[in-house]
């Protein structure tokens, strides 16, 4: 019988927002200072593997992907300060009024309200899940018509006017979340945040990975996939799929060298993987030069742009950008440092010696 992944999450999750589950949890070191004006509630009811909060930049509009009882939203919203915003998105009733029941004390901490936490599915952010349940309550679903009908609603709603809207967002974050999420239903959610990312956006994803394949006893077990365990991506699956939706830089930052569990001989551990949604650029007859500084002969990029090591490369302005910012942690060598002041910036073509984009 195939066990009903929603509802063995549901159960789960509604059961930790009354009391705390320490199996639900790894070990994971928080920055104290932005623990400091939470409610303890939230603390002890909080779930997760790592620490997406570190990678938030000030001025961010964050999205954080099943929020619970909002502790990260909340450490978020120190980091983004008064221009920035958080939004939290969980399915689950009983979270998002623990995360709600201290909006307003957070909003007069932090000296303005800059946190909100709504109810959609992670893996179809498009869907407004409480205009659905409205509409239902005036069409109940009697027969295939009915179906169809609700089908037709969605699918205007979404086109429409999307629950979190396309290119809104500067860094999507979660924390052991995207384990929860039928396997069938994966690819889609990856697809979502990719969506809603503005382009040069960032993703922060804590969660748990396996060293083997887990077979289908274990991803049939309530307790495991509730428990963020048989859910798991494979360790070299969950960046392949980042990376064919399209994103680049896809890296894994953080990788618990000591296991959290192991069961019938696969290893688990929590990870970090980051990750951007590439700038598209725009015609342009300007380029920019840089070089792969190594240690490898030779790497190729998410776009299939090979480096070799000492080279010049030309690449265009948005490349460049890319190459050069935080999210190659200065593999490349920047060769417009300088360059602008001798040859000017930008010259048409690769002959100037280097580019600022």
């Amino acid at each position: 019988m195939q066990m009903n992944i929603e509802s063995a999450v549901l159960d789960r999750y509604t059961a930790g927002a009354q009391a705390r589950e320490e199996s639900l949890c790894c070990p994971v070191d928080y920055d104290r200072n932005l623990l400091a004006i939470l409610p303890q509630e939230i603390i002890d009811r909080d779930y997760g593997c790592g620490d997406p909060s570190r990678y938030v930049q000030e001025g961010d509009t964050v999205l954080d992907l099943g929020s619970g009882g909002g502790k990260i939203c909340y450490m978020a919203a120190q980091l983004v300060g008064p221009r920035g915003r958080v939004i939290g998105i969980d399915m689950n009733d009983e979270m998002l009024a623990l995360a709600r029941k201290y909006q307003s004390a957070m909003a007069a901490r932090l000296g303005s309200d800059r946190v909100e936490f709504l109810k959609g599915l992670i893996q179809d952010l498009a869907l407004d899940i409480e205009a659905r349940e409205r509409w239902l309550r005036t069409n109940p679903l009697n027969d295939d018509a009915g179906r169809e009908q609700l089908a037709a609603w969605e699918a205007q709603q979404k086109a429409g006017k999307p629950f979190i809207a396309d290119s809104s967002v500067d860094l999507v974050i979660s924390n052991c979340v995207l384990n929860l999420v039928a396997d069938n239903e994966k690819r889609q959610l990856i697809h979502e945040v990719f969506r809603v990312l503005k382009p040069g956006g960032r993703i922060a994803i804590s969660d748990i990975i396996s060293d083997r394949p887990v077979p289908a006893e274990m991803k049939n077990d309530p307790e495991l996939w509730s428990g963020c365990l048989s859910g798991a991506f494979h360790e070299a699956e969950m960046p392949a799929l980042f990376a064919a939706a399209g994103f680049a830089a896809v890296n894994y930052d953080k990788w618990d060298t000591t296991p959290w569990r192991v069961i019938n001989g696969i290893t688990f551990r929590s990870v970090t993987l980051t990750a951007t949604r590439p700038v598209i650029a725009g015609a342009t007859n300007t380029y920019c030069e840089l070089v792969y500084r190594g240690p490898f002969a030779m790497v190729i990029d998410d776009a299939g742009q090979a480096y070799r090591r000492g080279e010049r490369v030309a690449v265009t302005p948005e490349r460049h950008r890319a190459l050069t910012g935080p999210a190659y942690a200065g593999a490349f060598i920047d060769l417009t440092q300088g360059a602008a002041e001798s040859t000017g910036c930008c010259s048409p073509g690769t002959d100037s010696g280097g580019c600022c984009g």
